[in-house]
């Protein structure tokens, strides 16, 4: 067998084995005799077939067979002596395949990039510092008042934070158009689920009132034959109910997992949570600025074959998310939804596998059980948990992964020039929304460039 390979890219090798015509012409003879034995025809007896006979019949699809196997088999041997580490499979060329003449194919693949991690030396990275307040709490208690609250019906006008209850239909111009019509919705006034300008009009509204509101379509709205379209909405009000909070007491405690309805546990195990959401929006903050810096410090090539496999991950947590049911075929989602958040996903992968790798990092059975337990606190039943994730060999990998991206993350900040900044609970959460809203807006905007 001859080899040679080309380096037609950083990541992509064209290979040109060739194989001896009499390494082909024997398999194929040898699988011809093989099939001679079990060949029914007409007027010959089983195995009694004249291989002239076996050869014209069966020839052809033999050879392609052989041929088939032969280049599988001697590809697989290829890389191995070239030292080559695929990415994915190969494109297998037939070059010359006739009997006689030596096999000559070509198989072009991808391979993993070899990685010269660059430093992130004096990257400045802001790492928030949140103390969870009394105020906080407060705060978050009378969000869970207002998730559990009943709604009375009123005679009063209607009030921002009240419940209207409204049949509507929407025109552009003497034109209804398609979604623009509902029964019965009912719409919280200042929850902002409706089109700028169109909840503050019903504020005053009564039941049985009718009302025309005038609204624009924002010039970035999703449809867009309504994009910065002026319209108009005809509403009747059938009834407008303003909302009851509970009352914060025992019966009130027990619904989040405080029997006894004490008010200190509860306040306590509020702040716990809310002191965990926080931290981890921190670590995420603080991760993803590290990461940030770790691609553009290192702009490697990433092999197609692997962004094509995280991009149909990507489709099936989608089809997850949104219930689409098991059934569904992803490949209806097209690719350019995800290809870009798939690319940067395999590159960070690759670059973190290096900082793991250069640093010998590692996880044991007692580094993973910690984390296990760390996860399960969150649940009723923690030791439940723990057992569940220790007795299954994928979970234990998913969370060692985890551990290893979490210390190779840590390895890198010891690089980076870090600035602890003072901010509330909120100030967090908000900051964590809006580096995911930004980043994702980057790779819009790398998209558009490209």
């Amino acid at each position: 067998m001859q080899v040679s390979v080309e380096t037609t890219s950083q990541i992509e090798r064209r290979i040109t084995i060739q194989v001896p015509a009499a390494e082909i012409d024997e398999a194929v003879s040898t699988r011809l005799k093989d099939t001679a034995k079990n060949v029914r025809l007409n007027g010959f007896r089983q195995g009694r077939v004249p291989m002239a006979v076996v050869r014209q019949r069966y020839g052809d699809s033999v050879r392609s067979e052989v041929v088939g196997e032969v280049m599988r088999e001697r590809y697989v041997r290829a890389i191995t002596e070239e030292s080559l580490n695929p990415a994915g499979y190969p494109q297998i060329e037939p070059k010359v395949d006739e009997a006689g003449k030596d096999l000559e194919f070509v198989a072009i693949m991808e391979i993993y990039p070899q990685i010269e991690l660059a430093s992130i030396e004096g990257t400045e990275v802001e790492r928030p510092v949140v103390n969870v307040s009394d105020a906080d709490v407060d705060e978050m208690i009378e969000t869970l008042r207002k998730q559990n609250a009943d709604w009375q019906e009123t005679d009063a006008p209607a009030a921002d934070g009240d419940q209207v209850t409204i049949d509507f239909q929407g025109f552009i111009g003497d034109e209804s158009f398609e979604g623009g019509s509902a029964e019965g919705h009912a719409l919280v006034i200042g929850s902002n689920s409706f089109i700028p300008g169109f909840e503050a009009q019903l504020i005053g509204a009564k039941a049985g009132e009718e009302k025309t509101i005038e609204v624009t379509f924002p010039e970035d709205y999703q449809a867009e034959h309504l994009a910065g379209k002026e319209a108009s909405f005809k509403v009747t009000v059938h009834k407008v109910s303003t909302q009851q909070l509970p009352e914060v007491d025992a019966t009130f405690i027990e619904r989040f997992g405080v029997e006894d309805g004490d008010q200190e546990k509860f306040r306590a195990e509020i702040k716990k949570n809310m002191t965990r959401e926080a931290t981890q929006a921190v670590d995420n903050r603080v991760k993803q600025q590290v990461l940030d810096a770790l691609k553009k410090a290192n702009d490697i090539p990433v092999p197609s074959a692997l962004v094509q496999q995280e991009t149909d991950a990507m489709k099936r947590q989608a089809a997850q998310q949104f219930g689409l049911g098991e059934d569904f075929d992803v490949s209806q989602l097209p690719n350019e939804l995800f290809e870009d958040q798939a690319k940067g996903r395999v590159q960070v992968g690759l670059l973190l596998a290096e900082v793991i790798k250069a640093n010998e990092l590692d996880a044991d059975d007692d580094a993973i059980k910690a984390k296990v337990e760390e996860l399960a606190e969150q649940y009723q039943d923690p030791s439940e948990v723990v057992e569940y994730y220790m007795s299954n060999d994928q979970l234990k990998t998913q969370v060692k992964s985890a551990i290893l991206e979490e210390k190779a993350v840590d390895k890198l900040l010891e690089q980076t020039n870090v600035k602890d900044v003072e901010m509330s609970y909120q100030q967090a959460l908000a900051a964590a929304q809006q580096q995911a809203e930004q980043d994702e807006g980057a790779e819009e905007g790398e998209k558009e460039s490209a």
